[in-house]
């Protein structure tokens, strides 16, 4: 059954949603972000039946979050790679992961993330690009910006 399209909506998170908010469409990225690439290795280690993850192979090839490279002529088959769009997933992934963690990992967090650099395990925060400081919730404020169509996306005006 295909949920409302959000592809009319002037938000950003909606726009993301239309691509990425299908459930197995974050585990198939998850996992070709940890170096996954086949579709049979896909369907093994998510359990997911063969038409529902090519659909999905689709659509995120249709959307340029993987390529399709061929790997084998006879018979063709193919490695699924992130493109630059879809290896940029990784920071919504990881907010994700950060909060199951905390919020749904009653045992302590399956993965954890090692910084390469210092060697430490680390947790990802958030810093203003502009100075460098890490940002809390509240210390942001929503404004508009320049592709803004509908003034009440922000509430409270």
């Amino acid at each position: 059954m295909r949920r409302t399209s959000f592809e009319n909506m002037n938000c950003s998170i909606a726009q993301c949603l239309e691509v990425v908010g299908e459930w197995w469409t974050l585990l198939i990225v998850r996992d070709a972000l940890m170096g996954v690439t086949r579709f049979d290795d896909f369907r093994e280690r998510l359990g997911i039946a063969r038409n529902v993850l090519t659909q999905r192979l689709e659509h995120l090839v249709a959307h340029d979050i993987m390529s399709k490279v061929p790997y084998q002529d006879n018979p063709v088959r193919y490695d699924y790679r992130l493109t630059p769009r879809g290896r940029s997933l990784w920071q919504v992934l990881t907010a994700m992961r950060q909060w199951g963690d905390d919020w749904a990992a009653p045992e302590g967090p399956p993965v954890q993330t090692l910084h390469k650099t210092c060697g430490h395990i680390t947790v990802i925060q958030p810093t203003c690009s502009e100075c460098g400081e890490h940002v809390h919730r509240r210390d942001l404020e929503l404004v508009d910006g320049p592709g803004v169509r509908d003034v009440s996306l922000i509430p409270g005006r």
